[in-house]
């Protein structure tokens, strides 16, 4: 078996007490959570982003880019996810689940379907930023969008991710935060720094210091301040709807 499959290791931390040692985790962890996750906030944006669209005054230059670009970040976002699936997961899902072909290959052709109506909306989304009196029908838009995603995430999450955990022995790196952080640092697409504070953008703190000490030294050290210069960007995309 390949050995990226393999379970790996947690660390022993030795207990300091006979109390500490009775202590247990404030959360469990979460299986393939980097595909979680981008799911989740995939679902996260794109409820909020036609309200912000509507919200867009003729004016406001700086809300209009800052919208455009989280746009931008969004589709980068997604498009790496569905390359991770396509040329990463899906193979092996190929090898290991063969009952599974005749699914992950409507899920890799609707990987492409989506990809060309993200492609549509983003040309929209670019007119309403720089004119913003077409907003309300772009908002249309993205919410035929997200109802047309949210299809597709089900489908993955009801019928395929309960299977996986039957053939992805517990501990194995595939689908998990850190390898969704490595694939971002070997890819041309957006910063893991960004990507994750994006991805745990309102997830419960315990379960966030449980994610971030499955990371390695250095994103542990760094994530604070990763996560205070996200939120002072966002406050102007988002504003009172946070």
């Amino acid at each position: 078996m390949p050995s990226y499959l393999l379970p790996v290791e947690s660390p022993k931390i030795p207990a300091q007490s006979g109390q500490e040692r009775d202590v247990q985790p404030v959360v469990g962890p979460m299986p393939f959570a980097g595909l979680r996750l981008v799911h989740a906030a995939l679902r996260r944006d794109l409820a909020r982003l036609p309200n912000a669209l509507r919200l867009l005054q003729p004016d406001d230059l700086a809300g209009a880019e800052a919208l455009q670009r989280h746009w931008d970040f969004l589709t980068a976002m997604l498009t790496c996810h569905h390359e991770q699936q396509d040329t990463r997961l899906w193979p092996l899902l190929r090898r290991f689940a063969p009952e599974l072909r005749l699914l992950l290959n409507w899920l890799e052709s609707d990987h492409h379907n989506l990809d060309h109506s993200f492609t549509r909306v983003t040309t929209l989304v670019r007119i309403a930023t720089r004119d913003p009196a077409s907003s309300w029908p772009v908002a249309y838009a993205v919410e035929e969008l997200a109802a047309r995603l949210e299809t597709h995430l089900r489908i993955e999450e009801r019928q395929l991710l309960p299977r996986m955990t039957g053939i992805f022995p517990a501990g194995s790196r595939i689908g998990t935060l850190p390898e969704l952080l490595d694939l971002l640092r070997a890819a041309d697409g957006p910063a893991p720094s960004d990507a994750l504070v994006w991805l745990l953008e309102g997830v419960d703190d315990r379960q966030v210091d449980r994610l971030i000490a499955d990371c390695d030294d250095a994103t542990a050290r760094q994530w604070p301040h990763w996560r205070d210069t996200y939120a002072r960007c966002t406050d102007l995309l988002w504003g009172s709807q946070l």
